[in-house]
């Protein structure tokens, strides 16, 4: 770890999830706040064209929600001019970066405005009111262009050697034996780090949740990582590995993260409070939403303190939801428009045609709901199939009052996407039984043979040995 630190802290030889672990952790979240409560700088990054030091310290702060057209634009600028200092000078720059968690916040900002622009420009297309503004975004495709951030974020992490120190510590061996010139110094050691994060979120924005959390994949996930030291990046993370876990419908890994980091948040709440954890305490809220969802999905026994709070924050309507049926579809909307990311198309919109244009939170939502839809009767189904070992097919669909076919469909599509999530969530072997949640079914043409999965003690069958002791 202290390869990847500044000098600013001492490496520490701590347990991953001792105490101590989390007492370090918070220390340096206070150290932020302190380096976030310093005066900003009231210039602009284009006044500082000839001081790269106050360029390189503008360029982690936000730019303002409201900004006006013209000042989104002298931001990508800004950001284009700095990052090409940085690339591509004649050899690594000899800067020193003010602390490693300065790092993070010029990737978190460089995303953010990226995320901001192509959501503006692809509303401002929809609508189709303003034909000035319109203009100036039709005769700049490239600006804000998803192949410009991308080409950065891939640079750091190549111009650093990032991935290769990360094998290596891996491996226990020395990180900066494979760094390289440009590795070696700790301005893009911690530049090409928060960049992997960064393609994490970007490729999540866009909808490649399965290239999104292979970015990770020299990326330990714990309190030792280096993004733990830095609580946005933490909490980003997470975020992001979890949401791409539920969209890929692998629950159980979706629960794991989500559990995660909200049971490490209850623990660390005890220090002071900034605009940044505002912002985590909204993404706070998020994750509960999201994990309320896996829930419904994959009905989990949650840690004592996530579940405390989930009742408090839905208790009706995570009830609504694990009953499943056509009453649960507005809940499910809900709460993913409320949790979601503020999804981006790769591409610009198509001026000419704005109804062409489609909402990239539309599409996914379109994409989830049918997952909703394919699921809504799982928990109904299962507790009438818990109460017989055959059952007719009428029978059921009559009790739920649903065409036959449609619920033979349903029943066979659901014990195929059944197979699939258990292979991915518990790495079972090709050709086991396995079936939905905890019990197994199959067709005999309008029969159904019910078994359980997990076959566990029976309350009669104790009672009945236990009581044939006692004579």
């Amino acid at each position: 770890m202290s390869a990847f630190q500044n000098g600013a802290a001492p490496p520490r030889a701590i347990d991953n999830d001792s105490d101590v672990e989390e007492e370090a952790l918070a220390a340096d979240y206070r150290e932020q706040v302190q380096y976030e409560g310093m005066e900003e700088t009231s210039m602009t990054m284009a006044q500082q064209t000839d001081d790269i030091q106050s360029r390189l310290a503008a360029a982690a702060q936000p730019l303002d929600f409201s900004a006006p057209l013209e000042v989104k634009f002298a931001s990508y600028d800004n950001y284009c001019s700095l990052f090409h200092f940085i690339l591509n000078s004649d050899g690594p720059v000899d800067l020193e970066p003010p602390s490693y968690y300065w790092a993070w916040d010029v990737i978190d900002e460089f995303i953010y405005q990226f995320n901001s622009f192509c959501s503006y420009r692809n509303r401002a297309a929809r609508q189709g009111t303003n034909s000035e503004e319109i203009q100036i975004l039709r005769e700049a495709p490239n600006t804000w262009g998803c192949y410009s951030v991308l080409n950065v974020l891939y640079s750091l992490i190549q111009r650093s050697q990032i991935t290769e120190q990360l094998a290596a510590m891996k491996r226990n061996e020395e990180p900066m034996a494979v760094a390289g010139d440009y590795g070696s110094k700790p301005i893009y050691r911690m530049l090409g780090y928060f960049s992997i994060i960064g393609l994490l979120r970007v490729h999540c924005l866009l909808g490649d949740f399965s290239l999104a959390l292979k970015t990770l994949d020299d990326i330990e996930l714990n309190k030792k990582a280096m993004f733990a030291r830095v609580m946005a990046a933490h909490f980003t993370t997470y975020y992001y590995v979890g949401f791409s876990y539920m969209m890929m419908r692998r629950y159980a890994d979706a629960i794991r993260m989500f559990s995660h980091i909200l049971i490490y948040v209850s623990r660390t709440k005890n220090f002071q409070k900034n605009a940044q954890y505002d912002s985590i305490t909204k993404k706070n809220d998020q994750m509960y939403a999201l994990i309320a969802i896996c829930v419904a999905f994959l009905p989990t026994r949650l840690d004592d303190t996530i579940h405390t709070a989930l009742r408090e924050k839905y208790g009706d309507q995570l009830l609504k939801l694990q009953r499943g049926g056509p009453e649960s579809l507005p809940i499910f909307e809900e709460l993913f428009r409320a949790s979601c990311p503020k999804f981006i198309s790769p591409t610009p919109p198509d001026f000419d045609n704005p109804e062409l244009n489609v909402d990239p939170l539309e599409h996914h939502l379109a994409i989830f709901m049918d997952e909703v839809k394919t699921n809504m009767w799982s928990p109904t189904v299962k507790s009438y199939l818990r109460l017989y070992t055959t059952m007719d097919l009428k029978k059921l669909a009559g009790f739920l009052e649903v065409e036959p076919e449609k619920l033979r469909n349903w029943l066979l599509v659901n014990k195929q996407r059944s197979r699939q999530i258990r292979w991915t969530d518990n790495g079972l072997l090709d050709g086991e039984v396995v079936g939905s949640g905890d019990l197994d079914y199959a067709m005999q043409g309008d029969l159904i043979h019910i078994s359980e999965a997990k076959v566990g003690r029976k309350l009669v069958d104790w009672y009945l040995r236990n009581l044939a002791r006692t004579y």
